[in-house]
């Protein structure tokens, strides 16, 4: 019989010391003040399950258009050139 899946996909082998720095890193970052204002910004939206706020696009999208990948090669994820790109796609 198969284990169950991770919530969040597989986790990462690290040493219990590297996972405790990963740890407190982590949690460092996600108390920055612009981290707080986005999180504080997609509770007040409150998208239906299995939807996520873009802060790009300014709208509700499904988690798995959301969490990465989601931009040409050629781009980073969450620049002002995606906000642009999505926006020549919505006057089509």
């Amino acid at each position: 019989m198969a284990k169950p899946r991770r919530k969040g996909g597989p986790k990462q082998k690290l040493s219990p010391a590297a996972a405790k720095a990963k740890a407190i890193r982590d949690k460092k970052y996600a108390m920055t003040a612009r981290r707080r204002r986005f999180k504080a910004e997609s509770q007040r939206k409150g998208c239906a399950k299995g939807y996520d706020y873009d802060h790009n696009t300014k709208r509700c999208v499904k988690e798995s258009h959301n969490r990465g990948g989601t931009q040409s090669k050629s781009k980073k994820d969450g620049t002002k050139a995606e906000r642009r790109q999505n926006r020549r796609k919505k006057k089509k």
